[in-house]
């Protein structure tokens, strides 16, 4: 059945999709279940006119969602991704077979990828990725995407990172369709040459750490929303880098960011109306204003209760609005948001930040839409 589905996914059959989807749940899949299958074809999903990655991304930033929501809830969220999934342009299958050469450098993988051999890369990154092991081939193309922020909009680490995350959750899977999808990414972008990073300040400290969040989700709309999921990218791949390693890409990402000001938002009464049940939640978020919709959460954000109840509103809210056709920033940048404010728990300046970053970016998108 799952065959069929991907089958159905790759052809961009959506009733067909829907009829195995359903018929797999009917014959006891789990909802989770299903979301697991599709990892191969979810590698060849596009999102033209841009070159990055952007479904991939969004499926790996999916998983980090599961913990908040119960089974019924989950559903709702694959049945949206096999939507999106389905609906979209396909990159197609690779074709290399076998690594073609006993070992490989890097550098071999940048000139490949300098001359837009995508094929060439592919076969190359296997070889890599069989010799050396993923984590050490994951470090190395962090590294290199951490070179080109600023012509990326941040995307040549964000969906680098999730890509790479994923694939080192399903070890037991073909890395190929994984591999060709950067190799096709990579070479799309010219991001051919691992930069030398120079350092100012040390970035690790809490405090400043903080500073970075804080600018990262200062602002509105497009270019500052990749602020956030930037660095939140960076954070998730942080034990995959040395401590050297992880301050270059902090200062990539500080660079990227430029001298952007910090413009905190006034969080109102804060906890004076908190949402206490989705029903109440969702009467607000479906009126999409963001001042409202931050104050029903923002006295969510001090215990891990509350927390986990605030992420299950958001992500239950997204996906009850959904209208069939989803930026994929909706949930990559809801991951951002959710990240932001589990790693400063109880910090309601940042949580105010990140929350209206967020509702202000999905709600004018939905507007515009209408």
């Amino acid at each position: 059945m799952t065959d069929q589905l991907l089958t159905a996914i790759e052809a961009s059959d959506k009733s067909k999709a829907f009829e195995y989807f359903n018929a797999a749940m009917e014959n006891g899949c789990t909802a989770w279940d299903l979301h697991v299958a599709l990892f191969p074809i979810v590698q060849q999903v596009i999102n033209p006119p841009y070159i990055n990655p952007h479904l991939p991304k969004m499926y790996g930033v999916c998983r980090e969602f599961i913990p908040y929501l119960d089974s019924e809830e989950v559903e709702s969220l694959v049945r949206l991704e096999l939507n999106e999934y389905t609906r979209r342009t396909k990159l197609g299958r690779p074709s290399v077979g076998r690594p073609i050469k006993q070992t490989v450098t890097f550098d071999e993988i940048e000139a490949a990828i300098g001359t837009d051999d995508r094929e060439k890369t592919v076969s190359l990154l296997l070889t890599f990725h069989e010799r050396q092991g993923v984590r050490e081939l994951a470090r190395r193309l962090l590294l290199l995407g951490g070179g080109y922020l600023d012509q990326s909009i941040g995307h040549s680490i964000s969906c680098t990172a999730f890509i790479l995350l994923e694939m080192l959750e399903r070890m037991d899977e073909d890395p190929r369709p994984s591999l060709f999808a950067l190799a096709h990414y990579f070479c799309k972008g010219h991001f051919h040459s691992t930069p030398h990073i120079t350092m100012a300040d040390p970035l690790l400290s809490e405090e400043s750490v903080s500073r970075e969040v804080l600018k990262a989700t200062s602002g509105s709309g497009f270019v500052n929303i990749h602020h956030t999921i930037t660095l939140y990218a960076i954070e998730r791949v942080s034990h995959l880098l040395t401590v050297d390693e992880h301050q270059k890409l902090l200062a990539a990402c500080a660079g990227f960011m430029g001298q952007k000001e910090i413009k905190n938002v006034n969080p109102g009464a804060e906890a004076a109306h908190p949402a206490t049940d989705y029903a109440q939640f969702f009467q607000v978020f479906s009126s999409l204003e963001t001042a409202a919709s931050v104050e029903s959460l923002i006295g969510l954000t001090d215990s891990e209760a509350d927390r986990h109840l605030l992420g299950r509103f958001l992500i239950k809210g997204v996906c009850d609005l959904y209208d069939g056709a989803y930026d994929p920033h909706y949930l990559t940048g809801l991951g951002a948001a959710l990240w932001t404010l589990n790693i400063f728990p109880g910090n309601h300046e940042i949580a105010a930040n990140a929350l209206h970053q967020y509702c202000d970016f999905l709600f004018s998108r939905l507007k515009a839409n209408r």
